[in-house]
């Protein structure tokens, strides 16, 4: 569903949002079924946890970074109405999408409750601004129902934090639970917040639950104080390629792919990069190859001298 601007708003006003029924019913169970191939089900894991051990390691144990092995699970951070509302989120058609991740959580695996932080301390190297000017657009998208006994997100209206320095990233625990929102709502939801919005992960509160949401994050290009992920180095991992294949140029381009137009493109890119990604369809990018591109700035110049 296309995002109302008075959700993206509410980011601003709020410091985050809910969207309920944010992905179509046809993408969501394709993804859902496509967790299995990664994660153990729930019924299998609470039959006998012991055969995961690795999810007891750390609340982070159930991370997986993009991309994955099915164009199911690939297809959602590049969702139109995911892009749509960057677009209109970071007032640019400029953007970088910096961040995809899978988090799966099992009750009982480990402790999951956490103290209110920023998120932001590893997603820029520096502060964000007080003003909102510069933000970056945080999301999690819910693939499963999440309840307030499913370890929900609870996170802290900025009406109640704005008086803290954005420069404190954490709280004591127990700070602001009096004043948390619980984020709450059927599979396919998602949750939009910003950076330097005080939240936390919670515990559940029911045996036999779980948990599993796709991180998403962007920010507008060329704000390189900001990131978190390099693609080039995901870019061996199986599902990357064919993910790029089946990509449309609009949604190759949030991982830098080099825009149609771009100097990069000539005849011998365009034959390499098919090489590279066997049955992708490299017409928009063809013409500016056709008119013979000048090199950009900075590129590599047949027989110069250092």
């Amino acid at each position: 569903m296309r995002i109302p601007d008075e959700k993206l708003a509410e980011v601003f006003d709020r410091g985050f949002t809910v969207v309920e029924g944010f992905l179509d019913k046809e993408t969501l169970a394709a993804a859902q079924d496509a967790l299995w191939e990664i994660y153990p089900r729930p019924e299998a894991y609470f039959a006998d946890p012991d055969a995961y051990p690795k999810f007891a390691r750390s609340q982070f144990a159930g991370l997986r970074f993009f991309p994955y092995p099915s164009w199911a699970l690939n297809r959602v951070p590049v969702y139109p109405d995911l892009i749509d509302a960057a677009e209109r989120f970071l007032q640019t058609s400029e953007i970088d999408c910096y961040k995809i991740e899978l988090w799966a959580k099992y009750s009982g695996a480990v402790d999951y409750d956490q103290s209110h932080h920023r998120d932001y301390e590893n997603h820029t190297i520096v502060v964000p601004r007080a003003d909102q000017t510069m933000p970056q657009m945080t999301c999690f998208i819910l693939l499963s129902d999440v309840t307030e006994v499913d370890g929900p997100t609870k996170a802290v209206p900025l009406e109640k934090s704005r008086h803290i320095p954005i420069g404190v990233t954490r709280t004591e625990m127990g700070d602001f639970f009096e004043d948390e929102v619980a984020v709450t709502g059927p599979a396919g939801s998602m949750l939009i917040y910003k950076t330097d919005v005080f939240h936390r992960g919670s515990n559940f509160k029911a045996p036999g639950r779980s948990r599993f949401v796709m991180p998403v994050d962007f920010k507008p290009r060329g704000w390189r104080w900001q990131g978190k992920l390099a693609w080039p180095d995901r870019a061996l991992k199986p599902g990357w390629k064919e993910a790029m294949v089946r990509m449309t140029p609009r949604q190759r381009d949030l991982f830098g792919w080099p825009p149609a137009g771009d100097p990069y493109w000539n005849a011998q890119t365009l034959s390499d990069v098919a090489l590279r990604y066997p049955g992708i369809d490299l017409s928009a990018y063809g013409a500016q190859a056709e008119r013979g591109a000048t090199p950009s700035p900075g590129s590599a110049r047949s027989g110069a001298s250092p």
